[in-house]
Formats: structure tokens, C-alpha cells, sequence
């Protein structure tokens, strides 16, 4: 197929998809404004219809209350004369007395076991008869009887009721068609019927029922099959029955379609649809009855009372006005085709005449052949597209020439990188994604052992068994994008020897920034650990040396407690028991001290419990008691009477404490008052403060303390206060140091409270010591 004649079907058949959107979007338009304009004109009829009910039920209602009026005019004279009357009335008399007073019959009811016998009647055909032989007439009599007893109707003096206009043609008299009322004399035994015949009543009915009216609309517009009136309220409820001609406002509400017809049924739909409309919503329905399409719409109407009117439309003119349209643009759509075919067919040779002309340029160039140019003489975009093909012809030859000398240079550089890359004294290999090596350096073969034919495509086995799951949350987190840094770990050679090294891995991608391999560069460690190792022995004989001047300070403590007790009791020459005790104690704690500097030299478990500070600052300070006399030293202890329980070791406190109450009785040559207090900081903190009166400590010192060796004294090591940092800090403590010259240091130990809570009895205060 040439390419002419693709042009010519490419652009033909996108006429066609153009056109069968067209056709789509047109159809669309008709069918909506088609059924928005067809519901319009239902809602218009029916809001028409609902005007033409409107005033056919006012102008009813005031018919029936003239007749009401003449039938109990009627009535009422008739029983004024009965009663005024002594002999009993005969038939010929209600004749005259109803040609007198306008009404069609008059007749005389008595109750006879329970029946209701007319006695006399105006219409000699009527006399004898029971009441139920008339029957609707009955059925109106004992509603009116039922509805008010014999004695409410007299004490409400409400004797007279009647039942609505009906409307027929029959003919006879015998027939209920017409208006009864019913009159009961005053004495309750009798009750007189007044009737007006049909004939007086069915010229309006014809002339202004809505039946007529509806008919009078069904045939202005032949495409409306039925026109109905429902009664929300009872329709789907209560059968459908009898559909009154006439229509009150009483007949609306006791009725489920109250006028017109009421053939085409869904019912189940049409519920739905009229308690829909009963709610305000306009509703229309497109369905099918009875093998026909049909529009269904149901419009809501407030007067004389809710009602809900539905209307019934013939779909096949709307399904032939959207056929007929539908058909319209198709033809027009194939004459557009056709046209646009023959068009395009002819305007693609015009368009492909200079592209052949291209077309030859650029076959040249393919071949190599750069010298050869089209003849322009066209201005247009297609010269210009020529102009610019010639223009591509002479760079593409300038960049022949540099493409050359630039694989030149690749190569060059490609030979330059393989040689640094096998040279370097570190081993490089490539691996891809499933961890086959596809590339290694000399450097590798030298430290795995394995030959680039043996690694090149296989998975080698380079890392211990142990570090398997390390080293693939290495490489997922490499692929996840993680950045990762050099590692020392273990790898295995050949041999099976494990090989101490520094791996540092990083991912290739590929130009779209998608990793395809990873590279890695591994160097031998094993002599920058044996360094190493050195180092850690020249570092730990330096620890072992401060331990050892550690020891030898801290001893020097109680060493001074044993010898104030004993030279105490060369003094007063006497055995103190006490005194021995303590001593003893002194003595253990000599070689306590002797384990915990062991435990900063070198870390084991430490077993914390639950202990109250109170109680070991308390023996701190017995402890030291003596001594501090033999200074002219007083404690002044001021403790907090609640429970301060914390987790400790309590020989570490204990040393602590005695290394700051040492200092500060040390810092007092002239002797005065420590001032050792323990506060709760809430419900989560204790502090134990330490307060002297001694030569204090400068304040470019203070940040220095801790430091090993570091010391204000002539004859201290400085160690003393770094271990009890150290400890303070393992107690998750913190230690805060204040001092000022010739004024006095504050030590602040802050510790965290147990939180839980604990009632302290009598027993468990600590003993004050001044």
C-alpha cells in the first residue's frame, strides 16, 4: 500500500470516526431534548387538568349544596304536613305535595323488623317496597342511621342527611342514579325520602365532569392513551373498584384513582412512582403495557385535596422522531464520506509529490552519501522541511567525522579503565540482580582464588553461611535506594579460609535510572587488624594503669575510717563492739571497692534492686561520722520523711557518696558544716544535695572535672569523681557540680523514683545525724 493511499484512508477514516461521533453526540441531543420537551408538555397537561378538576369540584360542591338545601326544604315541609295532618297520607298526596316543592319523588319509610318497607310514595311503584330492592339508597339510609343514633339526632336536632350526586342514563325511576336525602320525623318512627331524578343532574355531569373534560384533552392530543386522578394515600392499599364520574372532594379521598381510567396497570411500579410524587418529585416512567411502548408521568397536586395525577403517553412517535432524525445524519454523514474520500485521495498526491524528493535525500544519507542536495522551490513547510533535510545531510557528515575520532577515544579510555581496574590492589566484581558475577579484576583472582573463567557467570560462594541473611538485607536496602557505606565483615576464599575485609557496595543503573548490577570493592584487612589489635593492647595497659591509681584512692578511704576508730580506741583504751563491726564492715567494703573498679576495667552484670536512698546515705554518713569529728567536721542531715525507693547497686551509691563526702571534708582544713539533704523532685525524681563550707573550686576548673587525672588537689588522681560519674550515669542519674572560692561547693545528684507506691511505716524513717 502506498503511502499516498495510506494518507488518503488515514485521513478518511478519521472523518469517519468524526462523523460517527457526530451522529453519537446528535442522537444524544435529540433523545434529551426530545424527552425533556415531551415531560414538559405532560407536566403542563396535567398542571391543566388539575385546574379544569379544581373547578369541576368547586362548581360540584355547590351543586350538591343547592340540592342538599332543596331536598331538605322538601323534606321538611312534607313532615310539617304529615304532622299537621290527622288522616294517614296517600300516594297522590306526596305526588302533589313533590310537584309543589321541585323534587322527583317523595316517600313515606317505616323500620318494620329491621327492614326498612317504604309505606307511601309519590310513584304508586314504590309503595310496598323494602328499601333493599332500591340499593344504594338503603345502603345511604343505615350509613345515616349508624353513623348518629336515634336520640343524638334529636337532641342535635340533625334530622335530615343525604348521600352524593350520582350520575347515570338509565331511565326508570327503580334506579339509584340522582341525590336521596332522608328526613326522620320527630317521632322516630317513620322517616321520610326525598329523591331528585338523574335527568336534573346529567346535563351538568356531562357538560363539566371530569370525564368529559379528560376526554375533550385525550382527543386535542392523540398520543395521551389515559389520563387518572390516585389518592395517594389509598392506592396500592385498597382495590381499585368503581371510578367515580363526578368527583367531590370527599369522593377524592375515598377513592384510590378518584377520576378518569385506569386501564393501562402496573401496579407495584405505579406505587412506587405516585408515593414518589406524593413527595413533590415530578416522576416520568418509559416502560412498555401490554406490548406498547409507553410514558408514564405522575405530577403531585395540592387542591381541593393531595392528589397525585397520572398520565399515560404513546412512546412511538417519540421512538420515530429520534428513528427519523437518527436516520438524518446517518445519510448526511455517508454523503460527507464520500465526498471526504474522493477529497483526501486527491489532496494526498498534491502532499506527497515534494516527500518523494525527501524521500531520495534521505535513502543518500542512509547509504553514507552526504554530498548530494535537494532542489528547493517550494516555500512552505515542506521546502522548509527540505531545506532542513539538506541542512541534516552536511551535520550529520561533520558528525560522522567526529563520531569516529570520539570511538577513538571510548576505546582508548575503555583500555585505560581496564588496566586501572586490574591493577587496582583491591578485588572488584560485578554482579547482576540474580547474584551471578559477571565481571572480576586480577585483584579478585588473587584474593578469592578463583580464575575469571570460574567466576564469570556463576554464583560463588563469598560469604559465610552465618552472614547470609545480613548480607541480603544488604543488598535489599541497596536496591531500595539506600546509600551504604564501607563495612568490615568476613568473606570466604576458595579455599574455604575466612578473610577479614572491607566491602563497599554501590548499584549500576542503567539510563533510566534503573539498577541492573551492583559492583562491589573488597580489600584485605588482615593487616590493618593486627595494628589494630596492637593498639587495643597499648590502650588497655593505659586503663589498667588508671584503675590501678583508682584503687589505690579509694582504699585510701576507709583505710582512713579503720584508722580514726582504731587510734579512738588506743585513746580511750576501750573495746568498742560497735566500733569492731564497723570496721569490719570497712574492711569488706575495701575489697568491694577492689571489685568495682575490676567492673570499669572490665564490664560485667551489674544486679540492681530496690533500695531507699535514705538508708544508704544514713550509713555513709555513720560511717564517716568519726572521722568527720576528728576534723571538727558536723553532718547537718535534713531528710525527706517520704519513701525515695530507687533502683540501685548499693555498693556503687555508697561509694560515691563517700568519695564526695571525703572531698568535702578534705576541702574543710579548718573544720565547719556539711550540709547533706535528700528532696523528692515530684512523684518521679529524688535529689541529693552535699553542701560545704570549704576553699571551693574555680569556675574554669568545673568543666574539667571528670577528666582523668584531673585534679585540684596536690596529692589526687582526678579519678575519683569520673567513677562516680560513670556510675551515677549507669544509674540514669545526672551530677551537677557548683562551687565558689572561700565559699563553699554544692554537689546535686538527681535519681530516678520507682513508680510505684509504697506506705512507709515508723520503722522505716532514717535515724538524723547531727
Amino acid at each position: 500500500m502506498s503511502v499516498k493511499t495510506k494518507l488518503s484512508f488515514m485521513i478518511s477514516f478519521i472523518v469517519f470516526l468524526l462523523l460517527i461521533v457526530n451522529v453519537i453526540l446528535n442522537e444524544y441531543s435529540t433523545r434529551v431534548n426530545i424527552k425533556a420537551e415531551v415531560e414538559s408538555n405532560m407536566t403542563h397537561i396535567s398542571e391543566q387538568i388539575a385546574a379544569s378538576v379544581a373547578q369541576h369540584t368547586r362548581e360540584y360542591e355547590l351543586l350538591q349544596s343547592v340540592f342538599d338545601e332543596k331536598l331538605k326544604m322538601a323534606s321538611a315541609e312534607t313532615a310539617k304536613r304529615l304532622q299537621d295532618s290527622a288522616n294517614p297520607v296517600t300516594s297522590e298526596q306526596l305526588g302533589q305535595l313533590a310537584s309543589q316543592l321541585g323534587v322527583t319523588q317523595l316517600s313515606l319509610i317505616v323500620p318494620i323488623d329491621g327492614e326498612y318497607i317504604i309505606k307511601q310514595s309519590s310513584d304508586s311503584q314504590l309503595s310496598g317496597l323494602n328499601m333493599k330492592s332500591l340499593g344504594k339508597p338503603e345502603q345511604l339510609l343505615k350509613q345515616g342511621l349508624t353513623n348518629h343514633s336515634s336520640e343524638a339526632l334529636q337532641r342535635l336536632g340533625y334530622y335530615f342527611w343525604s348521600g352524593p350526586i350520582e350520575i347515570n342514563t338509565a331511565s326508570t325511576t327503580m334506579a339509584y342514579p340522582g341525590k336521596w336525602g332522608f328526613y326522620m320525623l320527630n317521632d322516630q318512627e317513620s322517616i321520610i325520602g326525598s329523591y331528585i331524578q338523574n335527568n336534573q343532574t346529567e346535563g351538568y355531569g356531562e357538560i363539566n365532569s371530569p370525564t368529559s373534560v379528560l376526554s375533550q384533552t385525550m382527543t386535542n392530543n392523540l398520543i395521551i392513551l389515559e389520563i387518572s386522578g390516585f389518592n395517594p394515600l389509598l392506592f396500592g392499599k385498597e382495590p381499585v373498584g368503581e371510578i367515580p364520574k363526578m368527583t367531590s372532594a370527599q369522593q377524592m379521598a375515598e377513592h384510590p384513582v378518584s377520576f378518569g381510567s385506569y386501564h393501562y396497570r402496573q401496579p407495584q411500579m405505579d406505587e412506587r412512582n405516585i408515593l414518589a410524587a406524593s413527595r413533590g418529585q415530578n416522576v416520568f416512567r418509559y416502560t412498555t403495557v401490554q406490548g406498547k411502548d409507553v410514558i408514564k408521568s405522575f405530577v403531585k397536586v395540592a387542591a381541593p385535596v393531595p392528589y397525585v395525577i397520572g398520565l399515560v403517553l404513546d412512546g412511538q412517535p417519540l421512538t420515530n422522531k429520534i428513528d427519523e432524525q437518527r436516520n438524518n445524519q446517518i445519510f448526511i454523514s455517508a454523503i460527507l464520506l464520500i465526498i471526504v474520500v474522493f477529497c483526501s485521495y486527491w489532496l494526498s498526491d498534491i502532499l506527497i509529490r515534494p516527500i518523494r524528493s525527501i524521500l531520495w535525500k534521505i535513502n543518500e544519507v542512509s547509504y553514507g552519501r552526504f554530498d548530494n542536495s535537494i532542489e528547493v522551490k517550494r516555500k512552505d513547510e515542506l521546502g522548509q522541511l527540505a531545506q532542513r533535510v539538506n541542512a541534516m545531510s552536511k551535520n550529520l557528515g561533520i558528525y560522522m567525522t567526529k563520531l569516529k575520532l570520539a570511538f577513538e577515544e571510548n576505546r582508548s579510555m575503555k583500555e585505560y579503565l581496564e588496566s586501572f581496574i586490574n591493577h587496582t590492589t583491591d578485588a572488584i566484581h560485578v554482579v547482576d540482580l540474580s547474584g551471578r558475577i559477571t565481571q572480576v579484576n586480577r585483584a579478585f583472582e588473587q584474593l578469592f582464588g578463583y580464575t575469571a573463567d570460574e567466576a564469570t557467570g556463576h554464583t560463588l560462594p563469598l560469604v559465610p553461611e552465618h552472614l547470609h541473611m545480613e548480607e541480603l538485607q544488604m543488598m535489599e536496602g541497596l536496591k531500595s535506594g539506600k546509600h551504604l557505606t564501607a563495612r568490615e565483615t568476613i568473606r570466604v576464599n576458595k579455599s574455604g579460609e575466612w578473610i577479614a575485609v572491607s566491602v563497599t557496595t554501590s548499584p549500576i543503573r542503567d539510563k533510566h535510572g534503573t539498577i541492573h548490577a551492583i559492583a562491589s570493592i573488597t580489600r584485605d584487612m588482615t593487616g590493618r587488624n593486627k595494628m589494630e589489635e596492637l593498639l587495643r593492647r597499648s590502650e588497655k595497659l593505659t586503663t589498667v594503669g588508671q584503675l590501678a591509681a583508682g584503687v589505690a584512692h579509694e582504699i585510701r578511704n576507709p583505710l582512713t575510717t579503720l584508722r580514726g576508730f582504731l587510734q579512738l580506741q588506743l585513746e580511750t583504751n576501750k573495746l568498742n563492739t560497735r566500733h569492731v563491726d564497723i570496721m569490719l564492715s570497712e574492711l569488706d567494703r575495701i575489697n568491694l571497692i577492689v571489685g568495682e573498679f575490676l567492673i570499669l576495667a572490665k564490664p560485667q552484670a551489674t544486679r540492681f534492686e530496690e533500695k531507699d536512698v535514705r538508708f544508704i546515705l544514713g550509713d555513709v554518713i555513720s560511717l564517716l561520722d568519726s572521722q568527720a569529728h576528728l576534723c571538727d567536721i558536723e553532718f547537718i542531715a535534713n531528710f525527706n520523711m517520704d519513701s525515695c525507693l530507687i533502683s540501685c547497686e548499693e555498693n556503687q551509691l555508697k561509694q560515691v557518696f563517700i568519695n564526695l563526702l571525703k572531698n568535702a571534708i578534705e576541702a574543710m582544713p579548718d573544720g565547719g558544716e556539711i550540709q547533706v539533704s535528700i528532696d523528692s523532685k515530684g512523684s518521679s525524681e529524688v535529689s541529693v544535695s552535699i553542701i560545704d563550707e570549704g576553699i571551693g573550686i574555680p569556675e574554669e576548673m568545673i568543666s574539667k572535672l571528670g577528666d582523668p587525672f584531673f585534679t585540684g588537689k596536690d596529692s589526687g588522681t582526678g579519678l575519683g569523681i569520673m567513677v562516680s560519674q560513670r556510675i551515677i550515669e549507669s544509674h540514669h542519674g545526672m551530677m551537677e557540680i557548683k562551687s565558689k572560692v572561700d565559699v563553699g561547693t554544692t554537689v546535686t545528684i538527681t535519681l530516678p523514683l520507682i513508680q510505684k507506691p509504697r506506705e512507709e511505716t515508723s520503722e522505716d524513717q532514717p535515724n538524723h545525724v547531727q
